[in-house]
């Protein structure tokens, strides 16, 4: 006779799944509204918009809000290196340059209007 073959328990449904607990991440996220978000990399050049939340490890994100990427904050774009990588972003009266990986997790909505200085 052939031995039985065990069925992988399933997972019930009220029963999140595992989180791994080694990983820390801190979302900063200053809206309260349902609106599309984009990311600081599809902005183009001149364009504005209100920082929306920082997906990155703590530490990341922690300096870029002591450099002014605060939610709530205005976001401009502008020049890039000529690859493209990194972008110059203006933000609190000052001028930082990002990588796109970084640009990447800084989630956006788009300011309605005109871009005000």
């Amino acid at each position: 006779m052939a031995p039985k073959k065990r069925r992988k328990p399933s997972r019930t449904v009220d029963k999140p799944p595992e989180r791994a607990h080694t990983v820390s991440m801190l979302q900063v996220n200053g809206n309260t509204e349902a609106v599309p978000v984009n990311t600081l990399v599809d902005l183009r050049s001149g364009d504005a918009a209100i920082l929306d939340r920082i997906d990155l490890p703590g530490e990341d994100a922690r300096r870029l809000m002591e450099l002014g990427f605060l939610p709530g904050t205005r976001v401009t774009a502008g020049l890039s290196a000529p690859g493209g990588d990194p972008r110059v972003f203006q933000v609190d009266g000052s001028e930082i340059a990002l990588r796109r990986e970084t640009a990447r997790q800084m989630k956006v909505r788009m300011q309605k209007g005109p871009a005000k200085p």
